[in-house]
């Protein structure tokens, strides 16, 4: 496993839960959080890219390693330096913002929305992210566009799934604002986003191994 690799996916993690979270903290605004997060995406993957593939998320690792494209030591590498870079970023975000931190964009599911339905809103999300990347980066097919696939599909995601459960599509983006959160449900329902996250992304690789079989 490359060194360079891990500081990769630890800076962009860490900056995709400063900006993306924060803007979700500061503004609220849902077309601001959904640019916030697709933007750091994009940018980081064309910077990126070539040091980690840019996965700055468990659940995007998770669903390559079951589709082949790392090895499962680099693999659990990655996820651990992705939460660990989610938990940073949710520190300094929680330290520039003071007594105005509130909930620091925590994704929680929204009021009137059940278990059930949270998980499986996150499942289907996070399966479109992965399929996104999948379909355009590892096929090859978008060529320097990927990025911009990839970035605008987690938009739309959150565009749509953020008043319903915060749309985090990663486990990394939930547990830092979580830890240091003042919304009541950030710890009990983190369960939630670190099983059905995952479970969004092999679905993914499944799709993909079959889309993709000469059979």
């Amino acid at each position: 496993m490359q060194t360079k690799a891990l500081v990769a996916e630890f800076i962009g993690t860490f900056s995709l839960i400063f900006i993306g979270a924060g803007a979700a903290a500061v503004s609220g605004n849902l077309v601001a959080v959904a640019l916030a997060h697709g933007l750091v995406v994009m940018a980081f993957a064309y910077a990126y890219g070539g040091i980690s593939g840019t996965h700055i998320n468990p659940a995007v690792t998770i669903g390559l390693l079951v589709g082949g494209q790392i090895k499962l030591g680099d693999a659990i590498g990655y996820i651990v330096v992705q939460l660990i870079g989610g938990i940073a970023g949710a520190s300094a975000l929680l330290y520039s913002l003071g007594a105005n931190a509130g909930s620091l964009g925590a994704t929680v599911p929204a009021e009137g929305i059940g278990t059930g339905q949270a998980f499986l809103i996150e499942v289907i999300l996070t399966f479109l992210l992965v399929n996104s990347i999948y379909h355009s980066a590892v096929s090859g097919k978008a060529g320097n566009l990927a990025p911009v696939a990839i970035g605008l599909t987690l938009a739309a995601c959150i565009a749509m799934g953020g008043p319903l459960t915060g749309a985090s599509l990663n486990p990394a983006r939930t547990l830092g604002p979580a830890l240091f959160s003042d919304a009541p449900t950030a710890m009990s329902s983190l369960w939630i986003y670190f099983v059905a996250c995952p479970v969004g992304g092999i679905l993914a690789a499944f799709v993909h191994r079959f889309l993709t079989s000469e059979d």
